[in-house]
């Protein structure tokens, strides 16, 4: 299993979680975004730097992406395509994405971006509590711990 990140948007909080769970693990972490990502010096974290445009990281993931592999992200429909693909998709508040409640995430996205078409203010999203920082690690390492059920929890 490798370990993809839609690194564009991610908090920092969450890129921190990942290297200490790579460099724990030994899971190969790639962060993918279209602007240099500073990452520490380690043979299980990388930065692939793609071209500016729209959805240009989230294509090279898909791309890329292979069965098994775990994609963080918050973006419902790049999510919705690595989990065609097979792979895991987890959001950066602790959301796994499965086959069962991408469907609903993707009508609800659509629906929201109707609105604020519309002129509706929706708001933004709260800021990251320390609880979804938690449910995060939480699902992380579960899903490290499957995949690799020898080694260490990354947490």
């Amino acid at each position: 299993m490798q370990i993809w990140v839609d690194a564009d948007a991610c908090p920092v909080v969450i890129k921190e979680i990942l290297f200490r769970a790579a460099q724990r693990t030994g899971t190969l972490t790639t962060l993918v975004a279209n602007q240099y990502v500073q990452v520490p010096k380690s043979r299980h974290i990388k930065s692939l730097r793609v071209e500016h445009g729209f959805d240009v990281a989230d294509n090279e993931i898909v791309r890329r992406v292979e069965p098994g592999d775990l994609v963080i992200t918050s973006d419902i429909p790049l999510a919705a395509e690595v989990i065609e693909k097979g792979g895991q998709a987890l959001s950066f508040r602790g959301e796994l994405f499965t086959l069962e409640n991408i469907r609903s995430r993707l009508n609800m996205r659509d629906f929201m971006d109707t609105l604020r078409a519309s002129g509706v203010d929706t708001g933004g999203q709260a800021a990251m509590s320390q609880t979804e920082r938690q449910a995060f690690a939480n699902h992380l390492d579960r899903i490290l711990t499957q995949s690799n059920p020898g080694s260490e929890s990354p947490c």
